[in-house]
């Protein structure tokens, strides 16, 4: 499922669509559930808890959709969640699990920026305003990973689109499961406007409660208060709640994740026959990644060509080199000659692949860093 908010005319505080931040939240659905019913076909459409045992004092750690909608969620007393669906399939946590399909995940976030914020194993924060050279659209971007994740993980999550992380992350839980809304700058006041003022990050039940005694119950409630009534009320929190109502977040996404690789990869509509196509499209993956290097300041000692065929079998072919290819026709002609070492041209083609590795800080920067006066 999929969703642009619907457009308004209302622009107030808010900048031209150039000149804003470009944010995903992208959140796993039901993770641990998940997981589990992926690798367990026959535990598909029926309620699943995973947690502690209902028989002692366990406690519900994640709940399918199926089982939500008899009204078990998380934190739940697993014992109360048996009373209220007694057909619920209780299982085990087993988090080196759950850590592993995560790291896997990232890493698909990671092919598309690196300035990603995990905020848990199933979620994270993406901003993508300086890394759109190479695609479309913010929008575009979301769909890849929704797309490569259910492909390659076997996983969906639901994502979200907007100017800041505040507004990204309501967007993601706007339409879940597997949901993607897209909230651009002019719509954001409209799309918060409605909704319930839980939704405003920091505010829980006890701030709910107070706000609630003032008459605000929804986000544009907030919005309309005075904010020095706000401030009188909750201090600092305050003119935060009044920033977060009229969709105003300036915290940045942090990483601290140094980058292993950069690689760029594509699923064509058709199989490639012929390798005219292939070295084709092997020069533009290649563009891209030289792109990204450049960018980031980057060189790679390792270029690794990925190949999976009409049957969906699937390869990759690396070389190694002393000197740091430095340009895409470098990096396209070893992904040439890499494509020839396999079947390529003779077996029909479905996905290509171009992954730079091995990385290191660019030396003729460093060079130019450090023999400056």
């Amino acid at each position: 499922m999929s969703a642009s908010y619907p457009p308004s005319a209302r622009s107030e505080n808010h900048p031209t669509d150039s000149l804003v931040r470009r944010i995903l939240h992208c959140d796993l659905d039901c993770f641990y559930a998940q997981v589990h019913m992926r690798d367990d076909p026959t535990l598909r459409g029926k309620p699943v808890v995973v947690g502690g045992s209902p028989t002692g004092r366990g406690v519900v750690a994640a709940a399918s959709y199926e089982a939500r909608a008899f009204g078990i969620r998380s934190a739940m007393p697993a014992a109360q969640a048996v009373r209220l669906c007694p057909d619920t399939i209780f299982l085990k946590s087993d988090f080196s699990r759950y850590r592993e399909e995560s790291s896997h995940v990232f890493d698909i976030f990671h092919r598309f920026t690196d300035v990603v914020q995990p905020a848990s194993l199933d979620e994270a924060y993406l901003d993508l305003t300086d890394d759109l050279v190479p695609y479309r659209s913010a929008t575009h971007v979301a769909q890849e990973i929704r797309r490569m994740v259910l492909r390659e993980r076997g996983l969906t999550l639901s994502i979200g689109v907007a100017p800041n992380r505040l507004v990204a992350k309501i967007a993601s839980d706007y339409h879940k499961p597997d949901g993607l809304t897209v909230v651009r700058p002019h719509q954001v006041l409209d799309f918060l406007e409605p909704l319930s003022v839980r939704r405003v990050h920091g505010v829980g039940p006890a701030t709910a409660e107070r706000l609630g005694r003032l008459g605000v119950e929804t986000i544009g409630d907030l919005r309309r208060l005075d904010p020095e009534t706000l401030t009188a009320r909750f201090g600092r929190h305050g003119r935060g709640l009044h920033d977060y109502a009229r969709g105003i977040d300036d915290r940045p996404v942090r990483t601290q994740r140094e980058r292993k690789s950069l690689g760029h990869e594509r699923t064509y509509s058709r199989d490639l026959r012929t390798l005219a196509e292939m070295d084709e499209q092997i020069e533009w993956l290649s563009q891209r990644v030289a792109h990204g290097l450049e960018k980031r300041e980057l060189v790679a000692r390792t270029i690794t060509v990925k190949v999976r065929y009409g049957d969906f079998t699937t390869l990759t072919r690396s070389k190694t080199l002393a000197e740091p290819p430095m340009t895409a026709d470098h990096i396209a002609s070893l992904g040439r000659a890499l494509l020839r070492q396999t079947d390529a041209g003779d077996r029909s083609v479905r996905l290509l692949g171009v992954t730079a590795s091995g990385l290191d800080r660019d030396a003729m920067v460093q060079l130019e860093l450090f023999d400056r006066p």
